[in-house]
């Protein structure tokens, strides 16, 4: 990598850089030596600076001519926007003008970045005898106490090099205090003679630090800076050996994101926040040209609004929101935090559903377009049989059911629900009926008896009715918004972005990583290359759980369930991290069969109150050719050596690509499947008994293939507690005896790919693949006759 890196700088062209001029020269406008500053330059002292910045910078730095303060003399532009950073340094040398460039490379973390620069010069550079200059810098921040720096300076004309290092110290862990030592060594120089500085940097607020240093020529300065969050002012004098003032040096610095003292002071007044939940509310989404928007974030931005003392307002924008109510519990439960902080909610809705009203219910006031509406029908859980479809294909399906509840493949055998089916699914709607009954009745102040009404002899009401039946509280359209939230809110207030509230980390101030918690995504079906991508998954746990930086690991479940080899890959991966540091289970809208098998060895399970959990059991079943080949005209004929080798053979679909066997299951075959899947059964029962500590016997009593809303599910000791992802991070931080401010979340998978190139090349079939339906009839064609761990789709809520 370093020579590659070194084969393209050796590529650009132009004449030489400077004079091998020392690194006090060159840092000139620095405070402090670059390794214990935030900015540092952005690499043009240390080109690891280039890979430690986490965020776009621009700066303009710029001295006076001698003491007159409002001269120009030398000046320097700087730009970094990792991993590259380039720089450009105007300066008259006597008679001579020269502008030096340099371009740099950086990568790394918080703890240790490395960088290379490549440097050359314009102007008068032949006179004053600038020269090509290949520099390559370090910074290594093992703890918040310590960062040590190292720069290597290479001339690529001459034998001139130079050797930097620096030393900075936080005795208290923080950005209040640190004291700082730096020194140079030139080719052929004696260590006797070599320079050096020594300093410190104090803040007393966030924000305005005050740096003093000291060089061995008894030539010293003392600085300050103002920090503004997004930019920053700097100013510095100069003095020499005799404390006499030589200059000044000042410097504008834009971007990052930096809360600080002085920025809220600033805007101390009472702000609104205004938050947007247009779009699709989802897990992961792909990096480019995707809207979809992440629920932890949204989660995230939620909870800095809680947390900061200048937000009196947040107004939430619900149109077009496409969410499951699973997920929006937990968003509704994250406002009311906020509430519960002082903080005033305001939701503006246009057509709103029973998830999106459930939702809005929350706020303080809500607001509905003259012309929207809201429809309450209530909920129902149903799905399609195909049973008749089947038969008039021409297909057969057996059914291999065995456990009472478990009717994932009913769909395929039956034209109606089972009583037990019936059962399980009806306890769920009223659970879920009643928990969003009591909230909204709760948040509006109505009676169950008025919500019951509303639903079962309303249903639709326009706005002015919904008005009139106290659901919202005022009409407005989206442009007048603002003007009607402030007016609801009874002041005027200034908007403030959800970027630029106080709790949003500091990019700067504190060094090293922090020790990181791991929310890791086990979404969709349990397969081995697609859904959860057990393989993948299993890997990305293990190596989650060697590595040190990572204090805990929150998994996020939501999956139906599926491959049992693919559920077991996944369990035993856990298992093993558990070992090692803190597991907490986080179940979205379901975590089911499968799903729930993947959850069992956490230290700690949380569900949603609406989150279908449980279905402990497996089901199967077979597919096979009852006069499909002769409707289509196909034959097949074979050879064969074993018994029951042409069990699974039949006619192979064009463009389906899927092999229909020609018979059903002999009566000796089917027992034996039959002994098998029980088998299974016992082993998942087990298993479940002993990552929950229950005894057998309890579990079977709970299991046979039932599921159960997260409430039932805390009830019968399948989950711990009810909570959603928020406070499942609480959790994972406790037990990993973390502070609240002290450790910082990673997502796993980061992104589900580059661009959804399926989605915009055909819509309509991407749409088709996403369905929970062709997942299932997808996964159940390429394991026919073969068990599986889940729940079909249609059985749980979906984001619409």
């Amino acid at each position: 990598m370093r020579s590659r890196l070194f084969a393209i700088l050796l590529l650009i062209t132009s004449t030489a850089y400077a004079t091998p001029d020392s690194y006090y020269s060159r840092s000139s406008f620095l405070q402090a030596p670059s390794a214990t500053l935030g900015s540092g330059l952005y690499g043009y002292t240390n080109p690891g600076q280039a890979g430690m910045v986490d965020s776009p910078r621009l700066g303009f730095l710029w001295s006076s001519d001698g003491i007159d303060a409002g001269s120009i003399g030398q000046y320097g532009l700087y730009m970094v926007n990792r991993p590259l950073a380039l720089s450009a340094v105007h300066l008259d040398i006597g008679e001579y003008t020269v502008t030096d460039y340099q371009v740099a490379l950086g990568g790394g973390d918080k703890s240790h970045s490395f960088g290379i620069g490549y440097s050359w010069s314009s102007g008068d550079d032949t006179e004053v005898g600038r020269e090509k200059i290949l520099s390559f810098g370090s910074i290594t921040r093992p703890n918040r106490y310590i960062s040590v720096g190292l720069i290597n300076t290479f001339s690529l004309n001459t034998r001139w090099n130079e050797t930097v290092a620096s030393l900075g110290l936080r005795p208290f862990g923080s950005d209040k205090l640190t004291v700082f030592a730096d020194g140079a060594l030139e080719y052929g120089m004696n260590i006797k003679n070599a320079p050096w500085s020594v300093g410190a940097i104090v803040q007393p607020i966030s924000g305005f630090q005050m740096t003093g240093r000291f060089f061995e020529n008894e030539t010293f300065t003392l600085g300050f800076s103002f920090d503004l969050g997004r930019s920053v002012f700097s100013g510095q004098s100069s003095y020499d050996d005799s404390q006499k003032l030589t200059r000044y040096n000042y410097g504008v610095e834009f971007g990052g994101k930096r809360p600080t003292a002085i920025s809220q002071l600033l805007e101390s007044d009472k702000r609104m926040v205004p938050m947007s939940f247009t779009g699709r509310v989802d897990y992961t989404k792909y990096r480019y040209f995707d809207e979809t928007i992440r629920f932890l974030n949204l989660l995230k931005a939620i909870k800095a609004t809680a947390d900061d003392e200048r937000v009196s307002t947040i107004a939430v924008n619900l149109i077009g929101m496409k969410v499951a109510p699973e997920l929006a519990w937990e968003i509704r439960n994250e406002l009311a935090h906020c509430q519960s902080k002082g903080k005033r909610i305001i939701a503006f809705i246009e057509s709103a559903d029973m998830t999106q009203y459930h939702l809005a219910s929350v706020a303080d006031k809500i607001v509905i377009d003259p012309e929207g509406s809201i429809m309450l029908p209530g909920y129902v859980l149903g799905r399609t049989f195909f049973k008749g479809a089947l038969e008039k294909l021409g297909l057969g399906f057996d059914e291999w059911r065995f456990f009472k509840y478990k009717s994932a493949a009913e769909a395929l055998s039956r034209s109606d629900m089972s009583n037990a089916d019936r059962e399980q699914r009806q306890a769920y709607v009223d659970d879920w009926y009643e928990l969003v009954r009591d909230e909204v009745c709760n948040s509006r102040s109505i009676s169950h008896s008025t919500f019951d009404d509303i639903v079962n002899n309303t249903t639709w009401l326009p706005a002015q009715e919904a008005k009139d039946a106290g659901l919202v509280d005022t009409l407005a359209r989206w442009s007048d918004f603002t003007k009607v939230a402030q007016a609801l809110s009874g002041e005027k207030m200034r908007t403030l972005r959800v970027g630029r509230l106080a709790t949003f980390e500091n990019e700067d101030g504190q060094w090293g990583e922090k020790p990181k918690i791991a929310v890791v995504y086990a979404v969709g079906a349990c397969a081995m290359e697609s859904g959860i991508k057990a393989r993948s998954l299993e890997k990305q746990l293990l190596r989650l759980s060697k590595d040190k930086t990572v204090k805990a690991i929150v998994l996020r479940v939501d999956s139906p369930g599926g491959d049992g080899m693919a559920s077991d890959l996944v369990a035993e991966a856990l298992k093993k991290c558990s070992k090692k540091k803190p597991v907490i289970i986080s179940q979205g809208q379901v975590a089911a069969s499968g799903g729930y098998w993947i959850s069992m060895y956490g230290d700690k399970i949380l569900a949603g109150a609406n989150t279908i959990t449980g279905s402990i059991g497996v089901i199967g079943g077979w597919l096979y050719d009852k006069g499909l080949s002769n409707k289509l005209g196909l034959t097949s004929d074979y050879v064969k050596r074993g018994e029951h080798a042409e069990a699974g053979f039949g006619v192979m679909l064009p463009y389906l690509g899927m092999r229909v066997p020609s018979r059903n299951l002999t009566v000796e075959e089917r027992s034996l499947i039959e002994s098998r899947i029980k088998g299974m059964y016992e082993r998942f029962v087990g298993k479940v008994a002993s990552g929950r500590n229950l005894s057998v016997d309890s579990v079977k009593a709970i299991a046979q293939g039932h599921w159960y809303s997260g409430n039932d599910g805390l009830e019968n000791g399948l989950v711990d507690q009810i909570g959603g992802l928020m406070l499942a991070i609480d959790i994972a931080r406790e037990q990993a005896n973390l502070k609240s401010d002290e450790y910082r979340l990673i997502q796993w998978p980061q992104y589900k790919g580059l661009i959804d190139f399926g989605s915009r090349m055909s819509p309509v079939s991407s749409r088709l693949e996403r369905s929970s339906l062709f997942q299932y009839l997808k996964l159940q064609s390429e394991n026919n006759g073969n068990p599986l761990f889940m729940l079909l789709p249609g059985t749980y809520p979906e984001a619409e």
